[in-house]
């Protein structure tokens, strides 16, 4: 609300950020109970981008959809789980575009592993009717991005263009999001990477001689301890709170890189740079990226700015090989 009364606006974006929480309060009391509620298993069916998808999933992504349209707010809705955008029934239509993975790191529900819902919110810039190309504009567009985490508590961390990151934590107890951190900044330097280092064999040459860095320091410093939980939420949530960097860079086995775009990197990328760190596909900013196709994945490194400019330096010298 205060974003909203800063920039003297319409009250859409606070109608729309409101029934996003709703949404996100659904989803984390069915992850609170999916075990109980049989929600855990298999649906027997394959997303769009070839992930398995649970029963958990599909009741993320209609809670959210259903939210998301009778805010009144939105007009088209682009979701990991539907394969074309959602345009929004012109009577329900509003000025945003939202982006979300309604349940990210679903591959770990079952083991009890945090799991998250990232979100990214865009104005329609076209005069056009509403479509799927609305959501094709780069990450510097973003009005506002997030993630909300579904871990030993559940948090809500919310970047906005005209202020910073602030983290609020769900009270269960009245069932509001409570503000706990205001204007969060990522440390300059940190000692913690995370990658699957289990796809090792498929590496390039700069993220193998990284790593070698990392865990072998030539100046005497003690080693980079590694971090890896599988749930893009999570690992970017600890990398915003303790530092030091994470990827998930193209290799030879998926040389776009794995992760999408539009609802995971470039949420993900609002997040840090809003932070003060730095969000790269190696090559250029995650933002800069004008998109081509709604579930276009690309490579990315992000976390502390001088991590990530250590990367980046590596990974120079050995284009220029």
């Amino acid at each position: 609300m205060e974003e909203g009364r800063r920039a003297k606006g319409t009250g859409e974006f606070t109608q729309l950020l409101n029934s996003l929480c709703t949404a996100i309060k659904a989803i984390s009391t069915a992850v609170r109970k999916a075990g109980i509620a049989n929600l855990y298993g298999i649906a027997g069916s394959t997303n769009v981008t070839g992930d398995q998808v649970k029963k958990l999933d599909i009741l993320s992504n209609d809670l959210v959809i259903n939210m998301l349209k009778s805010s009144f707010s939105t007009c088209v809705i682009v979701s990991e789980e539907n394969k074309d955008a959602v345009i929004v029934e012109t009577e329900k239509q509003g000025k945003y575009i939202v982006c979300i993975d309604p349940l990210d790191g679903s591959s770990n529900i079952d083991c009890l592993v945090s799991i998250g819902t990232i979100f990214a919110i865009y104005r329609k810039v076209s005069p056009d009717e509403p479509s799927g190309k609305d959501a094709l504009q780069p990450g510097r567009n973003l009005v506002a991005a997030g993630y909300a985490l579904y871990g030993s508590a559940t948090m809500l961390v919310l970047a906005t263009s005209a202020g910073g990151v602030n983290c609020f934590m769900l009270d269960p107890a009245i069932g509001e999001f409570i503000l706990v951190e205001r204007d969060v900044k990522i440390k300059k330097k940190g000692n913690i990477y995370s990658l699957n280092e289990g796809y090792a064999k498929y590496f390039d040459p700069a993220v193998t001689e990284y790593l070698k860095k990392k865990k072998f320091p030539e100046d005497g410093s003690s080693p980079y301890g590694g971090r890896y939980i599988g749930s893009m939420v999570a690992d970017v949530h600890r990398t915003l709170v303790y530092g030091g960097i994470f990827l998930y860079p193209a290799n030879s086995k998926s040389p776009k890189g794995k992760l999408r775009l539009l609802y995971e990197c470039n949420p993900m990328a609002f997040v840090i740079e809003k932070a003060g760190g730095i969000a790269t596909t190696g090559h250029q900013a995650i933002l800069d990226i004008v998109p081509e196709d709604i579930h276009q994945r690309v490579p990315v490194v992000l976390g502390s700015p001088d991590d990530v400019k250590e990367y980046l330096e590596i990974v120079k010298k050995h284009s220029a090989k």
